[in-house]
């Protein structure tokens, strides 16, 4: 594709989905199988409405089937699956009268399978999500309406390098095997997408939650999942969910999929925004952790010129470093566990039960809200409950 988007000052290629790939791939099979003719490309307009011109590889023809493959272009976005082939085979199939039925969408190779309940398809089906479904549905039946085939056509596709990709994928974890899911709500890839990461969190809330977790445990990275190990408590790696800088899409989807409550473990790098009510902790959304650690500092009676280093630290350790030697880090640090749990009870609309546990590496735990202590116990007996 040669459209682009700036972010951050930098100009970004877009790319297209492996629903996309999938869709055309399926299209271009269909003309070939429906007229006997070749075609080299084939044209898509994606559910985002920017249309797309894509080479077709690879045709085989068989006994009453076509398969072709499109490639798979993710743009400057970084994506395990750009570059890979993404293969349509569509054949006839006995009966069907209706355009619902008479579309038979599956998944062959390098496609995974739903093992678990909760994800968007049932267990068993093919990882194609709804919104590819509907493309390579509405693609087939736009050439069987053009050339007059009014019979039923089955598209099976399939992704050769799927199986290997799928390790570098959440799939395994969330419960699909064999392969990785085809994927996309737009039919583009936006480069540096945020909503693909949201999506990602919904589906394993989702997953968690049907598969009969009430109370989830929410880290935001690496920080959070090495301090569970020396945590304890009955706090299990397991058990977590990776939220990254979107601690309020978390919360949103824990109400919207139905949990009973979460709590939320992260280092005060990160979490010390929560205290001012920034729900999305990257940087380049909001900064704020010397000012909030100041604001409170200020509000104990701090001298100015102790709140002068604070504001210039580096790091919220340095920071730390400053307000301990004052002997107002437990102090500083009671009032923005008293802001965090204001902001995320805010967040929520007080559906759920909710707890707030922040560390430092340098200072170990530095606060926990009232909740933690029984959340922890119901997370691990809820683990308890779901293993026997």
């Amino acid at each position: 594709m040669e459209q682009y988007i700036y972010k951050n000052h930098k100009k970004l290629r877009y790319g297209y989905t492996t629903g996309s790939c999938a869709a055309a791939a399926a299209k271009a099979a269909a003309f070939m199988l429906l007229t006997g003719k070749e075609t080299a490309y084939v044209d898509l307009m994606t559910p985002k409405q920017i249309p797309l011109h894509l080479e077709v590889l690879d045709v085989i023809r068989k006994q009453g089937a076509v398969s072709c493959a499109v490639r798979k272009d993710s743009g400057d976005d970084p994506d395990v699956t750009n570059g890979v082939l993404i293969y349509a085979e569509v054949s006839y199939m006995e009966g069907a009268a209706d355009d619902n039925s008479r579309i038979r969408i599956d998944g062959g190779g390098g496609v995974g399978r739903i093992t678990k309940p909760g994800l968007e398809q049932p267990v068993g089906a093919a990882a194609i999500n709804r919104v590819p479904r509907q493309m390579i549905r509405e693609n087939v039946l736009e050439v069987c309406t053009q050339f007059g085939y009014t019979g039923a056509l089955q598209v099976v596709i399939s992704i050769p390098e799927g199986v290997a990709l799928a390790e570098k994928t959440f799939n395994p974890r969330l419960g699909i095997a064999g392969g990785i899911s085809v994927l996309g709500t737009s039919g583009i890839v936006e480069p540096m997408s945020e909503q693909a990461l949201i999506d990602t969190i919904r589906v394993e809330i989702r997953q968690k939650l049907a598969g009969g977790t009430e109370y989830l445990l929410i880290v935001p990275g690496n920080y959070g999942i090495d301090f569970l190990e020396e945590y304890g408590h009955g706090l299990c790696l397991e058990d977590a969910v990776k939220c990254s800088n979107f601690v309020g899409e978390a919360l949103d989807a824990a109400v919207e999929f139905g949990a009973k409550g979460a709590l939320l473990v992260g280092h005060i790098g990160k979490f010390v925004k929560l205290s001012g009510g920034i729900m999305n902790t990257h940087s380049h959304n909001a900064d704020a952790r010397m000012e909030l650690l100041t604001v409170h500092a200020a509000l104990l009676g701090a001298p100015v010129l102790l709140l002068s280093r604070i504001m210039e630290s580096v790091t919220t350790d340095d920071a730390l470093r400053h307000l301990k030697e004052a002997g107002l880090m437990e102090p500083v640090m009671e009032r923005l566990m008293e802001r965090m749990e204001f902001y995320i009870n805010h967040r929520t609309q007080n559906r759920l039960e909710l707890g707030v546990l922040t560390f430092s590496k340098v200072y170990g735990i530095l606060g926990q809200t009232e909740k933690v202590p029984e959340l922890a116990e119901k997370i691990a007996a809820g683990r308890g409950r779901q293993s026997s």
